[in-house]
Parts: C-alpha cells; structure tokens; sequence
C-alpha cells in the first residue's frame, strides 16, 4: 500500500529494541518536526483552503502523538533530551526539485512529507509486530494506522493542486530517489528514520 520500493533491513527493529530510548527520543522530535512541517505548509499557502483544511487536523493528531510520546518516555524515566539531525530527511530535501511553479513547489513539499509518513508507518508496522514490549507494540500499531492516513493525505493533496499524471510521475522519481536514500544510509537503531 506505502509504495516503497526498498523495506527497511529486517534487523533495524532489532537494534531498535536494544534502543528504545532512544528510539522515542528521535520519535519524539519526529512528531514535533510532522506538526510544524504542516505548520508551515498552511502559513507558507494561505490561499489554498484545502490544504488548510486537510492538514489542520493533521496539525493536531501530530501534537498528539508528541504528547503521547512523551508520556512513554515519562513512563521509563527518560528524558526529551535534544533534537537529532535527520540525515533521512536533509537527504530528502536536498533532492528536493527547485523552481517551477508554485503548485510544484507545494507538490515536492507534499512528496516529501509523504515519504516521511510512509516510511514511519512502515517502521511503526515492524515496531508493532516484532518488539517484545506489548504495550509498546499496541503504541506503535495505534501510531502506524495514523502515519498511513497522513501518508495519503498528502498525494491527495498532491492531486488537488497537480495534474495526476504529473503527480503519478513525479511520485514514482520521489519513491526512487527514496530507495536510493535508504540503501546508501547507515543501518542506525536510534531513529526512526
């Protein structure tokens, strides 16, 4: 359903579970990154009332799940600590296309968010099948159903303001530059990303 071309390596969720504090740490900022990403994406095009109302909620379930990120890492002691780069994410946005109208720079923003989205909920997916932790495991089912919903808001977002056929196109270059991230990063058990 996600469309990625390239599954996460088996053996993150692995190292994940070894790391789970840090794993919420970088989640955390995560769901912070998601809601000020939509933040700014409704300040940045006022005038597009669709976006608006599709990402206001969005704004809101994202606020959320920081909340509900937190409370686990209240529950086991941990600290926010400070925000990570996302190397993930800086990679994504250098392939980012510059220029263009408008409606295509909106549209790689879009992409880009749903690349995100895509990805977290595929690593909430393995999370919640394979951690041992159970309450974990119904946290990050909850949160991997959300990320799924999001993911698809933003290609339909994507085909308010696109021609489909640009947006089918142009998703299928963003799904292999995507790949191509994944396989050239490290194998790292303290993101998500």
């Amino acid at each position: 359903m996600l469309g990625l071309k390239l599954p996460t390596d088996p053996r993150w969720v692995n190292i994940a579970e070894k790391n789970i504090g840090e794993i919420l740490i970088d989640h955390a900022y995560c769901e912070q990154k998601a809601a000020s990403s939509c933040i700014s994406l409704i300040i940045q095009y006022p005038e597009k009332e669709k976006l608006r109302e599709v990402l206001m909620p969005v704004v809101s379930e994202e606020w959320a799940h920081f909340r509900m990120v937190i409370k686990e890492l209240d529950k086991r002691g941990l600290a926010l600590g400070k925000p990570r780069k996302d190397e993930y994410v800086l990679q994504l946005y250098e392939k980012a296309r510059r220029g263009g109208s408008i409606e295509q720079q909106l549209g790689e923003r879009l992409f880009m968010n749903a690349l995100i989205e895509a990805r977290s909920c595929e690593r909430f997916r393995l999370l919640s099948q394979e951690i041992s932790d159970e309450s974990l495991r119904e946290f990050y089912h909850e949160l991997m159903v959300s990320e799924a919903g999001h993911y698809v808001n933003f290609i339909d977002l994507a085909k308010e303001y696109l021609p489909a056929e640009y947006v089918k196109k142009r998703w299928q270059e963003w799904l292999d530059i995507e790949a191509e991230i994944i396989a050239n990063l490290d194998l790292r058990g303290d993101r998500v990303h």
